[in-house]
């Protein structure tokens, strides 16, 4: 059995979705949990069910760099420094090239990685002083390359990714693990109006799949290993090859949707 007892741990986008599964095992784990979402109905309704527990939440937006500080303040003063962070809020939706809009893109980045440097900001100095913590955040197997009409989504993704892996190696000698997550379809909210539910997680499994990689300090999680051999070989393979199974697979996928997919969770 899993155990997380006698950690902090810091989840964003918290309410909902992957974030309140998240923050649910977390707890029963034995964690004692710091909750951060824009939503505060959400938010009491995660505290109420968890009641027993150790849980304070905040209110704050990943994108807004300060209040997001006041946020991870108001948590720690109730529950002590923060020793895992899940960098966890994010969004998605179309951006395709036909109607290519940059303020949609820069939407993508804002949050999905933006919102994740400021998560870690708000947590790295105190993990260095104490010498040890963990850093995890929820990548996507999108972020293995661009798709067509999830350009901002992947970009934002790859460029987790890239951020995370550079902290890995500059914070192994000081005792703070870093782990990407790279999760398929779960189903959410946000994947709500995607017609391909039999292929999706139920998000109680993926969480679990998480945390046990994070409780191993695994460097990179990359889920189900299906779907996640298939991007990697679409990573790998000649450009031309790669861009025509690409184009092919999002037609397939898009069959029959109410719009076409463009997130992870």
């Amino acid at each position: 059995m899993l155990s997380f007892a006698n950690r902090v741990a810091l989840v964003t986008g918290a309410g909902s979705g992957l974030g309140r599964q998240l923050s649910i095992h977390l707890a029963h784990a034995g964690a004692a949990v710091a909750a951060v979402d824009l939503n505060p109905e959400s938010l009491e309704s995660l505290a109420k069910e968890l009641s027993g527990k150790p849980v304070a939440w905040a209110v704050g937006d990943v994108t807004d760099r300060g209040a997001l500080h006041e946020a991870v303040d108001q948590v720690t003063r109730q529950l002590g420094p923060i020793d895992l962070l899940i960098a966890n809020a994010g969004i998605g939706f179309e951006n395709s090239a036909l109607s290519f809009r940059a303020e949609d893109f820069e939407k993508h980045i804002q949050v999905n990685l933006l919102g994740v440097a400021n998560s870690v900001e708000t947590v790295l100095p105190s993990m260095l002083e104490r010498q040890r913590g963990h850093l995890a955040a929820i990548s996507s197997l999108a972020s293995y390359r661009g798709v067509s009409k999830m350009l901002g989504y992947c970009a934002s993704k790859s460029g987790v990714n890239a951020l995370l892996e550079g902290l890995r190696v500059e914070l192994k000698p000081h005792g703070i693990a870093v782990t990407t997550i790279c999760p398929g379809w779960i189903k959410t909210p946000l994947t709500a109006n995607v017609s391909i539910a039999a292929s999706m997680m139920e998000p109680a499994y993926a969480a679990d799949q998480i945390l046990r990689a994070i409780s191993r300090r695994k460097p990179f999680l990359a889920f189900p290993p299906s779907q996640a051999r298939q991007l990697r070989l679409l990573h790998w393979l000649p450009p031309g090859l790669s861009d025509w199974l690409t184009a092919r697979r999002t037609v397939e996928l898009a069959k029959d949707a109410s719009q076409v997919p463009v997130a992870s969770r």
